[in-house]
């Protein structure tokens, strides 16, 4: 098993195990992504409200253009012009102190805010993840929060979605998401905000999301965040998705490099240690290099010149979370590809398969979770609680073709899952695990990289999904 911090995620699902009399068995592959109730335990299905626009089930917003920061509230920020509008630092709005709980060093920050107005998602959502894109210069680091209103009219506390700077040197605290962090209504689990009991009826209604850019006191770097988003979605209870009719992808399969996560097993463990841990940012890498972008000999001058691949190594070091202990936090990843020069990278849900097609269609591949026992999934050879690959094609009879980094070799990475086998272990939301017992799946989570200027179709696609 993927080795996991204890969390109140894990204490959870461990007492509702124990209530249920179950004994969990490891998977064969634990992969590398987090199991994520999502509040919906066993015996308590959720009860989603009618879907949105277009009957979907997914809210996407953003914060990108220079009339989009405008209309936040700035406290010590200000915004900066150009081809790629940011919110920086004009004069900070005084100092804190933050304790590194990672390192235990105290040290003093100037800070400045940015909040969003008030958003109202077409769908009152039962989960809701947060995504950004920014430039993190020596000696700065940001602080990512969502504060939001029930729909029984009550607030959230502002909650924590991420502590983030590209750097790890001891210039900067850890990059980190917060634990521990609930009301008793609703509960962040490393990534995620969730409603704690979705049969309950509570959603969230509305919701802000506040930036804090910090620097080193007296310093003259400042952040600049050029994209914010938020995914807020309320997908329904279900083990078994409707089954699509290929799409406009057919006998459409993109150039995107393959790396194997298998060969780097064992390689830094302070980084969780490679192999089943590190398919999040082996299928990043993939991705932002299938654009032209990768890291200058500069950058992978700390990797053992004896591996191979020196550039998965460098994005597992640059997207690993010090609190979850692993490096498939998912926001992370997406801001892992955006410190590359015009990249960004949003966390989204998708409602069906054809809109994967869309985004393939397009020129656009995506990086998907799913979790799945090995009898699900023809040809994988293993079974898994959470694993990111990437979708790059289709073949003319509609299957899957992905670039899975759980593969022995890079030769071997490529594969061709069927259409209804891959497309249901994506987009359900409850699963059965190999004793039958009740489990989470991700509901159609994928990220998405994209140029800072993608070309005509591809914004049309983008745009359809809310996120340019």
């Amino acid at each position: 098993m993927n080795r996991r911090p204890t969390t109140r995620r894990t204490l959870l699902a461990a007492a509702v195990a124990a209530a249920a009399g179950a004994v969990a068995a490891p998977a064969a592959f634990a992969g590398e992504g987090p199991q994520r109730t999502g509040g919906t335990l066993p015996g308590k299905p959720g009860k989603p409200g009618k879907p949105g626009k277009k009957g979907s089930y997914v809210a996407f917003a953003s914060w990108s253009t220079y009339e989009d920061w405008s209309k936040g509230a700035a406290d010590g920020t200000r915004t900066e012009q150009g081809a790629r509008p940011g919110i920086v630092i004009g004069t900070p709005k005084g100092t804190v102190d933050y304790k590194d709980p990672h390192t235990d060093k105290t040290a003093t920050w100037e800070y400045a805010t940015w909040t969003s107005q008030p958003r109202t998602p077409a769908v009152p959502a039962g989960e809701l993840i947060a995504s950004w894109n920014a430039h993190t210069p020596e000696g700065t680091w940001i602080r990512i929060e969502l504060k939001g209103t029930y729909t029984d009219g009550t607030e959230t506390p502002w909650y924590t979605m991420g502590i983030w700077t590209s750097g790890d040197g001891a210039d900067v605290p850890r990059r980190t998401s917060v634990d521990d962090q609930s009301d008793n209504k609703s509960s962040v689990w490393t990534d995620t905000f969730s409603i704690d009991d979705l049969a309950s009826g509570l959603r969230l209604k509305t919701y802000r999301l506040r930036l804090t850019l910090h620097r080193t006191q007296g310093g003259g770097n400042t952040p600049t965040v050029w994209r914010l988003g938020a995914m807020a979605s309320d997908v329904p209870d279900r083990f078994e998705v409707p089954a699509s009719k290929p799409g406009p992808a057919t006998g459409v399969e993109l150039k995107v490099p393959r790396y194997s996560q298998e060969i780097h097993k064992g390689q830094y463990p302070e980084y969780d240690g490679g192999g089943e841990a590190w398919c999040s940012p082996t299928s990043s890498q993939m991705i932002i290099e299938f654009w032209g972008r990768k890291p200058t000999s500069e950058d992978l001058a700390w990797v053992d010149p004896s591996y191979a691949d020196p550039q998965v190594c460098h994005a597992a070091r640059h997207t690993f979370d010090y609190q979850y202990n692993g490096c498939g936090n998912w926001p992370f990843n997406a801001a892992y590809a955006s410190t590359y020069k015009d990249m960004q990278g949003v966390v989204t849900r998708l409602d069906s398969l054809t809109q994967a097609e869309r985004l393939i269609a397009a020129g656009l591949p995506l990086i998907t979770s799913q979790s799945f026992i090995e009898s699900e999934l023809d040809g994988a050879g293993y079974g898994t609680a959470g694993h990111l690959m990437t979708v790059i094609g289709f073949t003319k009879s509609g299957d899957i073709i992905a670039n899975d980094p759980a593969s022995p070799s890079n030769a071997a990475v490529r594969r061709v899952y069927k259409r209804r086998q891959w497309e249901n272990i994506w987009l359900r939301t409850k699963r059965k695990d190999a004793n039958g017992q009740v489990k989470s799946g991700t509901g159609g989570v994928c990220y998405i990289y994209f140029p800072t200027n993608p070309a005509p179709t591809q914004h049309q696609v983008l745009k359809e999904l809310g996120i340019l």
